[in-house]
């Protein structure tokens, strides 16, 4: 960490988007050292606004380090942030491969700096984000990363007549349905409706999403190019925080701090004048081509192959992880509490295991769950005659004629806390809840329609 970045350098940084825990900025100024990158800086709840940096000064919990204890780099880790960019590095980059993973690197941040992009984001940020957070000001470094919705030339290139670039920001999700034996009768639905479907009827009961999407994960990690086409035109419909377009590293489709209108006749048309300048198709085939260009290079890439296999490490699903969660940390298990005798049964042999056999099952279900929530960023660029290319693969678009190069980030890869089991497992039972009951209801209606005949139907 030896950049700082003042309150003089504010103004060159600008709003790209944000999450839970962390804000993105995008570098639009002229020094080498930061042109084609972004910069991830850490917020603060404005209720804990006091706190003064306090809940950052544990890195990781004892039991954590337990977790962890294979791991050297990051549990000698003094900071939240810190260990979490160490996890990036030595945990996420080995299983997912080293050249789809950028851990980043920390740079030093002055509070007036901070408080200078609070000030200047503020405006930008969804007014939900801002009621319940705000930059962290007592933090005094942020994560600096390429700008993978770029090529390393970046901006400063395109500005000077270089092939422009596009790329598409993709939450693949949970790829595979879970088939535990842990899995209880009441929840067994899990095994046959993905996760993602489920949580849908959650987000709309409260108002989170408008109107349900149609992306089901399992066409995205099929392998079949009919399936993966459908899933990427099932998120362009509705993007949500599933989906996001930049050209030149600009978003052009797709919400900044959470989720996007669906994609009306309007948005699609802005869209396809956009993509104009670098898909050369006939009038009203742009964003089409773009769909099958993306499609391509998720089936060519084959990293879907890896994230699933990362996310099958998995394999006892909460409803069997919840228990090792208890047994490791000496509490009595709340699950269990609830059952009959003859119900928890079920779980006796997660219970009996070792200490070291619960810390894998939690481990493994952490790791996973990064796996299950990670974004996918897939950048193109129109190749040129006299391009090499040999450091890209290549994608030809028969249609246009037109040879892409492509390359392939994962993105967003945070260390999930061990101190939020409870709150996966309540979660799990919530979605299960929601998604019955909104299936009974619209059974119910189907139901009550069909007695009633087609003409009150209508």
């Amino acid at each position: 960490m030896e950049l700082t970045l003042t309150e003089q350098d504010a103004d060159n940084w600008v709003y790209r988007g944000e999450g839970a825990a962390n804000l993105v900025l995008s570098y639009n100024g002229s020094s080498f050292s930061y042109i084609g990158k972004v910069m991830r800086i850490r917020k603060s709840p404005r209720k804990e606004s006091l706190l003064k940096g306090v809940r950052n000064s544990i890195a990781l919990t004892p039991h954590e380090r337990l977790i962890w204890k294979d791991v050297h780099e990051l549990i000698s880790s003094s900071d939240k942030e810190i260990a979490g960019q160490l996890y990036v590095q030595h945990v996420m980059k080995p299983l997912l491969g080293s050249k789809y993973v950028d851990a980043g690197n920390h740079i030093l941040v002055t509070k007036e700096f901070l408080e200078s992009v609070e000030k200047n984001v503020v405006s930008q940020r969804p007014a939900w984000r801002v009621d319940v957070s705000r930059v962290d000001t007592q933090c005094d470094f942020g994560l600096l990363m390429s700008d993978h919705s770029l090529f390393p030339d970046g901006t400063e290139t395109c500005c000077q007549g270089s092939s422009p670039s596009i790329s598409v920001e993709i939450k693949p999700k949970c790829g595979f349905l879970p088939q535990s034996e842990f899995i209880s009768e009441g929840t067994a639905i899990k095994r046959r409706v993905t996760r993602f479907e489920m949580h849908q009827a959650l987000k709309l009961q409260h108002g989170e999403v408008s109107q349900p999407s149609a992306y089901n994960p399992l066409d995205l990690f099929s392998g079949s190019k009919e399936r993966i086409h459908k899933a990427i035109k099932d998120l362009f419909a509705t993007p949500q925080n599933n989906f996001r377009l930049f050209l030149n590293g600009s978003l052009i489709l797709g919400g900044l701090g959470g989720g996007a209108k669906t994609t009306d006749v309007c948005i699609a048309k802005v869209l396809e004048d956009e993509l104009n300048s670098i898909i050369q198709a006939d009038d009203g085939l742009c964003t089409e081509n773009l769909l099958t260009l993306i499609t391509e290079a998720v089936q060519k890439s084959g990293v879907l192959d890896q994230l699933l296999k990362v996310q099958k490490l998995d394999n006892v699903d909460i409803e069997g992880a919840i228990h090792a969660y208890y047994d490791i940390t000496s509490q009595q298990c709340r699950v269990c509490r609830e059952l009959s005798e003859e119900q928890a049964k079920r779980y006796a042999s997660l219970h009996s295991a070792s200490l070291d056999e619960s810390l894998r099952i939690v481990k493994d279900y952490l790791i996973a769950a990064t796996a299950k929530d990670c974004s996918l960023m897939i950048c193109f660029r129109p190749r040129k005659a006299e391009d090499s290319g040999a450091a890209y693969n290549t994608i030809y678009l028969e249609s246009t004629k037109q040879a892409f190069d492509f390359k392939v980030h994962f993105i967003d890869l945070d260390l999930k806390r061990m101190s939020k089991m409870d709150e996966y497992y309540e979660l799990d039972k919530k979605i299960v809840s929601c998604y019955k009951q909104m299936s009974k209801m619209n059974r119910g209606r189907n139901e009550d329609a069909n007695l009633q005949g087609p003409e009150v139907a209508e």
